[in-house]
């Protein structure tokens, strides 16, 4: 699932949230102590991974040494901050981290995280003393930004060098955007300072959770170790809820600022908060004192924030048009039940001009697979479901007359099992869904026991290399029962199965331990095969955006190999292999003439010829040369852009249900050049040197705004493809009695 992808790389997502920093006074550094909960939290997981787990492995001394080159990983992934004679000096814990967890005494791991921390200051403090001269770029040398798979650093002169390139190619990239040296200066300053101050609020349980992940990772890659407030998150993901006040919150400048006001909800309601505003403190209830949150973690924040449904927190707001030296004022809220409804499945219908017809295409969007599983148990009859929501957006496809259904599986992580399952059910009759392996060997088949379908008609899965889990054991069941046609570019190749074991049962006093994340079993589809390492293979390959080297099952060192096991007892629904030819045919020939689709595979194979050289120079001239080419390549693009919309684009068709919908016009030349602007501006924005938090909020949004307004040229070709598949079922009677065996007549 998306969200064990994203905890997969736990440790670098706290590191990268809060930054890679220290207190830049070496005496200031605070030395964090492992607490007495966390020592018997380890102890009792790995109790449980070296008995349970479906790759049950001892802690010994074999693992205390993939623990131990883990967490070094796992705090410089880069390799930035620690030299080999670090590595050198802790080389006897290499064999005694087992030992540790076992002994409950877990100040090793958290005695090297301290030299982390103290490391990072004297990166730091380098990197700003550097600030102070100037760089020579008119020297030929590079700098190499991933270094994920480089060397440590073998002495202090080595990795000051890094540092010295770091820098110079941080003011490099400012000095191109247009900014002098004494912007460069405070901007790189400013940079840097913030790295220390987000560190400095790096805590224990940071510690803890990022060490435990790499002993759970060091087993196999989708296990992880989650704190009491990862639990948490975890929680609210899968049940797309949560009890607050509707608004999305981000740090910028030590103050938490709103980011996003969600519409409905008591902070929208309110019409007393805006974006860009800044919260500076938080009081419970009508007479708790306030709490100043200035300088606060952002997770801190919002822990304050949420609270039961029907209760009341008080905001201390300083409005976002307002100076630092305004006054705040005070706005009370009733906590209610709120939806992430960004997360939610959506509908949108496409149309595409065919001879003197159109096809109309119903594409569903679906970015994880969801389930409120406590409201389920607890029998709630509205509880929050994926293939509850597909479903009803397929029933009103239905009265929409769409030809065709493609469902976008794009960047879906998975989710719950149950809700893959019962998705599929929604396609076929009845039938094996998939089939679960556990680690005793014992082979288990889920079905859909449903009779009946929710839609008979084509469809199609659309997915590329973010595809996983959940997403693949459905595109491959509509693959396997020969039910739809499978788009994009192959998945992830996460085979495997978890389940979330609380560690809480084991506590004494009530303490909070976290939860385990274990793979206790794996996937396998109805044929015999398995998602695992390899994914779901497209009938109809699309270019493949992503890293294969470096994203998907197959980058990790310890993955679980690809087996297979006998087929499933199942009736295939139909038979699309007469058909994907035709379809293939008409794709390539289409793509060859389309100059959108064509920019992106340049764009494709020259991101890719980036990856492969990891280098980028440090001359200001031949940077330049690149960028000049660069904006080139964009000013070509706008121009294109800024042309007539092709009259074979697909055209999206306005939802009735949604108020005040406009209905899409083809654009003038003021109109489409407008267009054409915001997609350039939001898919090839000159790089201006800063990081996120650098620019203003209101610049961010628009940015993102015109992005994902930016033509998605590989969902309409999937639709192009949908509306050929049409096409060819309307016009050949063979081919639609082998496709669609449900209504041959159709």
């Amino acid at each position: 699932m998306k969200k064990q992808m994203l905890l997969a790389a736990m440790s670098l997502a706290i590191l990268s949230a809060y930054g890679h920093a220290a207190p830049a006074d070496k005496a200031a550094v605070e030395q964090i102590k492992p607490a007495a909960q966390q020592t018997q939290a380890a102890l009792w997981a790995s109790r449980v991974l070296s008995r349970y787990h479906y790759k049950a492995t001892p802690l010994d001394d074999a693992m205390s040494e993939k623990i131990y080159d883990r967490y070094f990983k796992s705090l410089d992934a880069e390799k930035l901050f620690f030299v080999q004679a670090d590595l050198d000096k802790y080389a006897g814990a290499k064999a005694k981290l087992d030992d540790a967890i076992v002994g409950e005494n877990l100040q090793m791991p958290f005695d090297i995280y301290n030299l982390y921390q103290q490391r990072f200051n004297d990166r730091i403090a380098y990197a700003r003393e550097l600030l102070k001269t100037k760089p020579d770029f008119t020297l030929d040398e590079s700098y190499q930004y991933d270094r994920e798979k480089a060397e440590w650093p073998k002495s202090e002169a080595d990795v000051k060098d890094l540092w010295r390139k770091r820098v110079k190619n941080d003011w490099l990239r400012l000095k191109l955007a247009g900014k002098d040296d004494k912007a460069i200066r405070e901007t790189l300053d400013k940079r840097y300072e913030n790295y220390l101050s987000r560190s400095r609020k790096l805590n224990g349980e940071d510690v803890f959770q990022i060490f435990m992940n790499a002993y759970a990772m060091s087993i196999e890659p989708h296990t992880n170790y989650l704190g009491p407030r990862a639990s948490d998150n975890f929680d609210i993901q899968m049940r797309l809820s949560l009890e607050g006040i509707g608004a999305v919150l981000q740090t910028r400048d030590e103050y938490t600022v709103i980011r996003e006001i969600v519409t409905g909800s008591p902070a929208g309601m309110s019409g007393k908060l805006k974006v860009g505003d800044k919260i500076v403190g938080v009081a419970q209830g009508d007479n708790a004192p306030v709490t100043d949150v200035l300088g606060w973690r952002i997770d801190d924040v919002v822990q304050q924030i949420r609270g039961p449904k029907d209760s009341k927190v008080r905001l201390q707001v300083l409005p976002g048009d307002a100076g630092p030296d305004a006054k705040p004022v005070m706005i009370s809220l009733v906590r209610k039940k709120i939806s992430m409804e960004e997360q939610s499945a959506k509908k949108t219908i496409m149309e595409v001009k065919d001879g003197t017809v159109k096809r109309r295409i119903g594409v569903i969007s679906l970015p994880t697979f969801y389930q409120d599983f406590e409201a389920r148990r607890r029998g709630d009859k509205d509880y929050k479901s994926a293939t509850r929501d597909v479903a009803r957006l397929l029933a009103e496809l239905k009265k929409d007359k769409v030809d065709n259904v493609l469902i976008d599986l794009r960047n879906n992580g998975g989710g719950s099992l149950t809700e893959a399952v019962e998705l599929t059910g929604l396609f076929i009759d009845k039938g094996p869904v998939v089939q679960q392996r556990s680690a005793e060997g014992r082979v288990e088949v889920e079905n859909d026991t449903i009779a009946g379908l929710a839609w008979d008609g084509p469809i199609g899965v659309l997915i590329n290399r973010g595809s996983a889990s959940a997403s693949e054991i459905f595109a491959a069941a509509v693959q396997d029962y020969g039910r739809g046609i499978v788009i994009g570019e192959p998945s992830f190749g996460k085979g495997t199965v978890q389940t979330l074991i609380s560690l809480d049962r084991f506590a004494q006093d009530k303490q909070r331990l976290g939860e385990l994340k274990m793979t206790v079993a794996q996937f396998f589809r109805i044929n015999g095969g398995t998602t695992q390492l390899r994914g779901v293979t497209p009938d109809i390959k699309l270019p493949q955006l992503s890293d294969a080297e470096n994203f998907g099952e197959s980058s990790y060192d310890n993955a679980l190999p690809y087996t297979v096991i006998k087929p499933a007892v199942y009736i295939p629904a139909g038979e699309v292999k007469d058909i994907v030819p035709l379809l293939a045919k008409k794709h390539e020939a289409r793509v060859l003439k389309d100059k959108d689709f064509q920019f992106l595979v340049d764009d494709v194979n020259y991101v890719k010829k980036q990856r492969k050289d990891n280098l980028i120079s440090l001359n200001e001239k031949e940077r330049r040369k690149e960028r000049d080419e660069q904006e080139a390549r964009a000013k070509l693009r706008e121009a294109r852009l800024a042309a007539a919309p092709s009259a074979d684009d697909p055209i999206l068709v306005p939802d009735p249900t949604v108020k005040n919908a406009v209905t899409p016009k083809p654009a003038g030349a003021k109109q489409a050049k407008q267009a054409a602007a915001a997609a350039v501006k939001g898919v090839s924005r000159t790089d201006d040197g800063l990081q996120g938090d650098e620019r203003s909020l209101a610049a961010e949004l628009e940015a993102e705004k015109a992005a994902k307004n930016a033509k998605d040229v590989l969902l309409l070709e999937a639709v192009h493809i949908m509306a050929d598949e049409v096409s060819l079922l309307k016009t050949d009677t063979r081919l639609a009695s082998r496709v669609l065996p449900y209504t041959p007549d159709r």
